[in-house]
């Protein structure tokens, strides 16, 4: 018998409102086809190009987002194709719990599992980058990016290690402030490799933001699935505090959800950081790399099992 953490333990502290999983992605969110605003060597797609091209297929129990691994890259398009969604809906104080299974991977790529201000304009309301990292990058990082006047103390009380402490997007060239995880299998290579696991974040405006990430063999799960009351009570990854020097009210505010993948760009293809990878073996800049080598990228792509959306008792989105 298969015991379900959720039925079995039900959170006190907060209620499961939305549960995508396979179909629901595709009436859900919608597909965003505008330039890559970091400027990636990337060509996104329409839904009705994504799924003619098996770029987004999807099962009963599978949602699966892809580039293109097929065909060159001619010098005039914007880049190889790819796909970047973004949820029709948005959430203030929420718990977002993905269950993945593949995350892209690969000289060039740079995936990203976001949120961002549904009221905008950006930076207006805040980013949290959940799930992001480039090239062969084993680690996760996960980041805010606001309005001037927040900043995050370096010592805290987190499993992971401060990297940036100013959340100032006009700062350190919108560094962000940001947050590397302990874990060399959160991310890539190593992550696929162990059949990927959970990543969660909360976003509370007493307590700030915090992300965890799960392994599927972790105490923490119950039939597969987290017991969410003991997640909450474990140490996170990543914590950003919004009590003192980052006050929640002035810098967040209801959030909608984005994936995407894009290639090269700000800071997968900047020239230090692609020289001082191996793929640089490969190709001598990131984007002829890109456009010169589609069996590179059978590996890029997200593999998702469900993303459920949980609001705090008491409270609607």
């Amino acid at each position: 018998m298969v015991v379900n953490a959720q039925s079995l333990f039900p959170s006190l502290t907060y209620n499961l409102i939305v549960s995508h999983i396979g179909y629901d992605f595709l009436g859900n969110f919608s597909w965003e086809t505008t330039d890559d605003p970091t400027n990636g060597r990337v060509n996104y797609v329409d839904k009705a190009t994504a799924l003619k091209d098996n770029l987004t297929f999807v099962s009963d129990h599978k949602f699966i987002m892809r580039a293109d691994y097929t065909k060159k890259v001619t010098k005039s398009a914007r880049g190889r194709d790819s796909v970047r969604i973004h949820s029709l809906d948005a959430y203030d104080d929420a718990l977002f719990v993905l269950d993945i299974f593949h995350m892209p991977e690969g000289c060039a790529t740079w995936p990203a599992w976001w949120t961002l201000s549904e009221e905008g304009p950006w930076p207006y309301g805040g980013e949290i980058d959940i799930i992001e990292g480039v090239n062969l990058g084993q680690g996760n990082l996960a980041s805010l990016h606001t309005t001037p006047n927040c900043t995050m103390p370096k010592a805290r009380s987190q499993r992971g290690f401060t990297k940036s402490t100013s959340c100032d997007t006009s700062v350190n060239s919108n560094q962000g402030c940001g947050v590397s995880f302990p874990d060399q299998d959160s991310y890539g290579t190593n992550f696929n490799a162990v059949g990927g696991g959970f990543y969660i974040m909360e976003k509370s405006s007493t307590k700030g933001v915090s992300v965890w990430f799960i392994t599927r063999d972790s105490l923490l799960l119950l039939g597969g699935e987290p017991v969410l009351d003991l997640v909450l009570l474990s140490t996170p990854d990543a914590y950003f505090p919004t009590v003192n020097n980052c006050d929640y009210s002035k810098h967040f505010n209801a959030h909608s959800i984005v994936f995407d993948l894009t290639f090269c760009g700000d800071w997968a293809g900047s020239e230090s950081v692609w020289n001082a990878s191996t793929c640089a073996a490969k190709a001598s800049t990131c984007n002829s790399f890109v456009d010169n080598n589609p069996s590179e990228f059978t590996e890029a792509y997200w593999e998702i099992n469900s993303l459920k959306i949980y609001t705090p008792h008491g409270l609607l989105r």
